[in-house]
């Protein structure tokens, strides 16, 4: 579950679109209010803000966002147990305060507005009043035996080894198995085993890398693992057979077909490629 917070001076503008009954926006929470529409319960917080003119942001603003799959369960009494319990993490009880559900996307999550002013004129310190906001939900979500965001990244963390793994695997495979020769042949090796390649082309029409594309996914060379960058790439490839791979020692740069054009390397990639075609050469002149 996530938590964000702030503090803001819009505030019949910021409850009517919670409001918003195109939204399937309803209430489930309201504490010492009896308004029924936005400009009804502005008007309640402005009883109060009006005892503090020093605050000019004097309503504070929270998004509270169960998981997906937590919020298809969470009935309306639940709902407004979270809101209540967050409430009372953020220590702002007995103040006005009201709570929305939206439930117009598949991801149910509450919009809760509290009169920062309370009954006697004082404004509540909202300090770090985002990280608060997380560090209450995170508190809630534990005693409700919800999802937490630690839970969620660590989860998605998991699951970003496991895809990081299995491209290197299918990468392995390509290479030992398929043998490509050139980069389109690579390309086609990886697609055979269902990873798409995305060459990074900048506008100077240089090969900066690729992305790998894989179950969802889609990453970096280097977020993959550091061998999979395009020049450790090419330098396999280089390896093999160094005709699909032109050196030009005018320009310094080293040049691939791909896609049945000619495209430059990055300098830095280009060099690494001579050093590594140059040292093949002369361990086969020396007899290696």
């Amino acid at each position: 579950m996530i938590g964000k917070g702030k503090s803001i001076a819009h505030t019949r503008a910021s409850m009517s679109y919670g409001w918003n009954q195109e939204k399937d926006a309803e209430v489930i929470l309201k504490e010492h209010l009896h308004g029924e529409t936005p400009n009804e319960i502005t008007k309640e917080f402005e009883m109060f803000q009006d005892l503090n003119d020093n605050c000019k942001k004097n309503t504070l603003s929270f998004v509270i966002s169960p998981t997906i799959e937590d919020g298809k369960l969470l009935e309306k009494e639940r709902l407004e147990a979270i809101a209540r319990q967050f409430i009372q993490e953020m220590k702002l009880q007995e103040r006005q305060a009201i709570a929305f559900v939206h439930r117009d996307r598949e991801h149910a999550h509450i919009h809760l507005y509290v009169n920062r002013i309370d009954f006697n004129g004082q404004a509540y310190n909202d300090s770090f009043i985002g990280k608060r906001s997380q560090q209450a939900a995170e508190r809630v979500a534990e005693r409700m035996h919800l999802t937490t965001v630690r839970q969620v990244q660590f989860e998605k963390e998991f699951n970003l080894r496991e895809i990081r793994a299995e491209i290197k695997r299918r990468h392995d495979l390509a290479m030992s198995q398929l043998k490509p020769r050139g980069m389109d042949d690579y390309i086609k090796a990886m697609k055979a085993n269902s990873v798409d390649v995305i060459p990074v082309i900048n506008k100077q029409n240089k090969l900066q890398g690729f992305r790998f594309g894989f179950d969802g996914h889609n990453l970096k060379g280097s977020e993959v693992h550091r061998n999979m960058s395009v020049g450790n790439i090419a330098q396999q490839i280089a390896g093999r057979s160094t005709a699909e791979i032109q050196l030009s020692s005018k320009t310094k740069t080293a040049t691939v077909k791909l896609m049945g054009k000619a495209v430059d390397l990055t300098p830095s990639v280009s060099l690494k490629i001579a050093r590594f075609i140059l040292k093949k050469a002369i361990q086969k002149g020396i007899g290696y």
